[in-house]
């Protein structure tokens, strides 16, 4: 048995003893927000709104609610993080801020420039280490496993320069700054993850991964799953199991695990544990805690330097998407379970209330386990069907059980037809031999049981059709690569903006 392994394991174990805290979650909020306004007290932004004053009030979550206005991308990026990117030091964050993330966003969006400071980085790498630790409180894997090598399929480490600042995908940022005891197990290695070409570099993956022991795999699924099909082509193999027979583990994250599974489960050929995260260019936020492949709930990481906030996603605080001006932000006491929440963050590295784009559902508030359910601009209700990016999830995981089939890719769009609406779904499969009139049947059945309003709707004709285009994988893939986002932290919009529809429509044609 591996020394190593043994020494690594325990240690695993006792950082997992020391950092799952009994704190309610009140409590670690309220801790990591003091923590917060203490550290950025005499930035520019902190002088502006009066931290100092928060500070000393008697309710400091309100006082800080009340002071500091929300900001979308747009007014923070203009008012204050344009500064940080050009370089100006103690704006939003002690010091100067020399990364920048850029936002993947989803193909056919311009990317966002998010600050990613020294505090940030060691937040991301502490939660690498929560995660780990975990395996070892919820596996009885040997300690041979935690010396083998771990795969992580990121962006190039290859960043771009402006001024002072480093510019690039927040998986390359993280790789590049890997402690020497990670970049022991780390592959594809350095020399491979700073190959620019996305092309290149999985060709170069493709040559030296035999040569590899892989226990652990992470990256976005999407991604993963091009990566496995080019080396088990290269090497002509039944399995990636074939050459990494110890593989063990799959770290996903991103976007939604549940529609790449079965294929991946096809090219494993073997049960893997898959440890699903809330991993973002803004930093880790949630990680599946509890194990035991079920698709559990994420936990939120409340006391790793990120404040949240939760604003309900409806119509009294949003309109088509869009926060209006009077909302309503609450805090980890006041959720309940079952309501979708659009989620905002104050962050150690210089977010400050921070509406993030995303929404949330909590499952188990004493746990603050929540699942993702969507976009605030990424969702479908033009006549008042609340269609969710879950609801979509599900209905499409609802059809691949159904017919043992695997659609990893999907997108949808409302169209206005005479007097009444239509979604019209494009299925990315390698299946296409699919029954179109049945797929698209059970398309429908699946999303009037899972969405009441959705059924109403369909009932009453003002949604009065949905058809469904079935398209090889690849279509989807090849977007990318137009877009000029093929690889990294690149993610394919499930609802498509007019613009993009216009634009998919042309290039399918």
């Amino acid at each position: 048995m591996s020394l190593s392994g043994r020494l690594i394991k325990g240690g695993l174990k006792l950082h997992n003893r020391i950092h799952n805290s009994k704190c309610p979650p009140q409590q670690l909020q309220l801790k990591s927000l003091t923590s917060l306004l203490k550290k950025a007290e005499y930035t520019t932004f902190g002088q502006h709104y009066g931290f100092s004053t928060i500070l000393e009030s008697n309710d400091l979550i309100q006082a800080f609610q009340q002071q500091v206005p929300l900001h979308e991308y747009n007014d923070i990026f203009e008012q204050w993080w344009h500064k940080m990117l050009e370089g100006e030091a103690n704006i939003c964050w002690p010091g100067k801020v020399d990364h920048f993330a850029l936002s993947s966003g989803t193909s056919g969006s311009p990317s966002k420039h998010i600050p990613i400071s020294k505090d940030m980085l060691q937040a991301i790498q502490k939660t690498s280490a929560l995660m780990l630790s975990n395996t070892s409180k919820n596996f009885k894997f040997p300690a041979a496993f935690y010396s083998k090598h771990f795969f992580v399929l990121g962006s190039s480490m290859s960043l771009n320069k402006k001024g002072d600042v480093w510019i690039g995908d927040i998986s390359g940022i993280n790789a590049k700054h890997l402690s020497p005891f990670y970049e022991r197990f780390y592959k594809p290695g350095k020399r491979i993850a700073s190959i620019q070409d996305w092309d290149d570099r999985i060709a170069e993956v493709a040559k030296e991964a035999p040569n590899w022991d892989i226990a652990a795999l992470a990256g976005i699924p999407s991604w993963v799953q091009l990566m496995l099909e080019r080396i088990i082509e290269h090497h002509n193999l039944k399995s990636i199991k074939d050459i990494w027979p110890n593989l063990q583990v799959f770290v996903s994250g991103g976007i939604a695990l549940g529609p790449y599974r079965k294929r991946l489960e096809q090219l494993v050929s073997k049960d893997l544990v898959y440890i699903d995260t809330y991993y973002t260019s803004e930093g880790c936020l949630a990680y599946q805690a509890r194990m035991d492949n079920k698709g559990l709930p994420l936990k939120l990481l409340l006391d790793n330097g990120i404040f949240f906030e939760f604003i309900p996603f409806d119509d009294d605080n949003f309109d088509q998407g869009q926060v209006r001006p009077n909302a309503q932000a609450i805090t980890i006491d006041q959720v309940k379970e079952g309501i979708d929440y659009a989620l905002v963050i104050s962050t150690c590295a210089g977010a400050w209330r921070y509406l993030l784009g995303d929404t949330v559902r909590f499952v188990d508030t004493t746990k603050a386990e929540i699942i993702i359910t969507g976009r605030t601009k990424h969702f479908l209700s033009v006549c008042g069907e609340h269609l969710s990016v879950d609801n979509m999830n599900q209905a499409v995981l609802a059809i691949e059980e159904e017919l043992d089939v695997s659609i990893p890719e999907f997108t949808v769009q409302a169209v206005k037809v005479d007097n009444h609406f239509e979604h019209h779904w494009h299925l990315g499969t390698k299946d296409t031999n699919l029954d179109t009139a049945r797929l698209t049947a059970l398309l429908d059945q699946h999303l009037c049981r899972l969405n009441d309003d959705y059924q109403t709707e369909r009932r009453d004709n003002l949604l009065k059709a949905i058809k469904v285009t079935v398209l090889p994988l690849h279509t989807f893939y090849d977007w990318h690569a137009s877009q000029g986002k093929l690889g990294g932290q690149s993610k394919f919009p499930k609802v498509l903006t007019k613009e993009q529809y216009q634009d998919w429509l042309e290039f399918i044609a």
